[in-house]
């Protein structure tokens, strides 16, 4: 048995054991895990400095130095999440639906966990205690796999969150953290059917297309980000512009940032003269249609093909001119990743048609695609954005972490 084949078979024993903790007990456990994070922030801060070190003395981009960077304000930030996560409602063990059949079965139809996750994600160390506090508190078992970036403060996190587990009476191994950084475990752990109930990658397309080609554990494709806004011919250009900046600058590593802009010819002259001083302060590369470039000039460099589909993670945007509502729809559902798409607009019938034909987990009129996110939608932190149409889609909770289990009684029937 492999090392992470031992880890697998441990997990499952945990997740049997947790499957029966009562509610109380994992919200012991989640404020235990809070507490130990704030108790011991400076041993983690320690850790992510050594991760970021390495990070910069290997030229990692600042987006992704900013991605894998923790501060006090994020340490705490995990720690609100775990006790958000505590107070949520536990969605497992209740009934949605309960009925009688003529020959007098009793049917429920009970939310149950799925058993135990597995998660394969990059640099991202919030993403740990994120994941791992969903999974305690819908009833799974996790096994974590994060990128060799973040190890020492994914190594870290962990420790403190199985002793916070103990303490609270229950198994270590209701969390575990992989140890190996190397390809060979991630296809190991693709592979894991035996212990692993369902794999979700997060992180950048790449790496969620090659889990979805690879394993033949069951897997939720989450996080792929490209994401649009659609500047429609009657926006507020004031607002237009806001949601843009926000949507493009205010965190670009992440999946919910905007990667294009698509402008109505008709608004297109007057919305680039004020979205360009904004786009200038944190230096935005535009990369442009051969319509929008004469009107950016140099500010801008001609796009390929490959920019329509690119989730770039950085300042980097691609600008598309459209001629209507309807060419802004068939662009975006082409070249979308099903993620958040947005349309600025005061028209109210062009907002419903495209909520109506945006095919897209969340659709947004007049905000940011920032707002894709557990904790916004008031779900608490998720474990990731769904981009796919079965089970989940969109911010993935706790409910999206269970199944459903039927459970009958009789008095003796038997099937004629």
């Amino acid at each position: 048995m492999t090392a992470l084949e031992s880890q697998g078979a441990a997990a499952r024993a945990a997740a049997r054991a947790l499957a029966l903790a009562p509610a109380a007990q994992k919200n012991r456990a989640l404020e235990a895990i809070a507490q130990a994070l704030l108790s011991h922030e400076g041993a983690l801060l320690e850790a992510n400095a050594l991760d970021l070190s390495a990070a910069q003395a290997a030229g990692t981009r600042p987006a992704l130095l900013d991605r894998l960077a923790l501060t006090p304000e994020r340490v705490a930030g995990m720690a609100q999440g775990a006790r958000q996560i505590a107070a949520l409602p536990d969605p497992t063990g209740t009934a949605d639906r309960s009925f009688t059949r003529p020959n007098g079965l009793r049917v429920s139809r009970r939310r149950v966990p799925l058993g135990v996750v597995g998660i394969i994600y990059e640099a991202r160390p919030n993403v740990t205690v994120d994941a791992a506090a969903l999974c305690l508190k819908s009833g799974n078992a996790c096994i974590l796999r994060g990128g060799k970036e973040a190890f020492r403060s994914n190594r870290a996190e962990v420790e403190l969150m199985r002793g916070a587990l103990e303490a609270a009476g229950l198994p270590r191994d209701c969390v575990s953290l992989v140890q190996d950084t190397s390809r060979a475990s991630a296809q190991e752990l693709m592979h894991l059917d035996q212990y692993l109930d369902v794999l979700i990658p997060r992180g950048g397309a790449g790496l969620i297309r090659a889990v979805a080609k690879e394993a033949s554990v069951p897997v939720i494709r989450t996080g792929e980000g490209v994401c649009h806004i659609y500047v429609d011919s009657a926006a507020n250009l004031d607002m237009a512009v806001r949601i843009l900046h926000n949507a493009k600058c205010s965190r670009p590593s992440v999946c919910n940032a905007a990667e294009c802009v698509v402008v109505h010819r008709d608004a297109a002259k007057a919305f680039w003269e004020k979205a360009l001083p904004l786009l200038d302060q944190n230096q935005v590369e535009l990369r442009a249609d051969p319509e929008a470039l004469a009107l950016l000039g140099g500010r801008a460099c001609p796009a390929t093909e490959e920019d329509w589909d690119s989730e770039y993670g950085d300042y980097i945007l691609a600008v598309k001119t459209v001629g209507s509502l309807e060419e802004a729809v068939d662009f975006i559902n082409a070249h979308g990743s099903g993620h958040s798409e947005c349309i600025v607009t005061e028209s109210y019938q062009n907002a419903q048609d495209f909520l109506d034909q945006v095919d897209a987990a969340a659709v947004y009129v007049n905000a940011s695609t920032r707002f894709t996110d557990g904790g916004e939608f008031g779900l608490g932190a998720e474990i990731g954005i769904s981009t796919q149409k079965m089970h989940a889609r969109g911010p993935m909770g706790l409910e999206e972490l269970t199944s459903w289990k039927y459970v009958i009684y009789g008095s003796g029937q038997v099937r004629e």
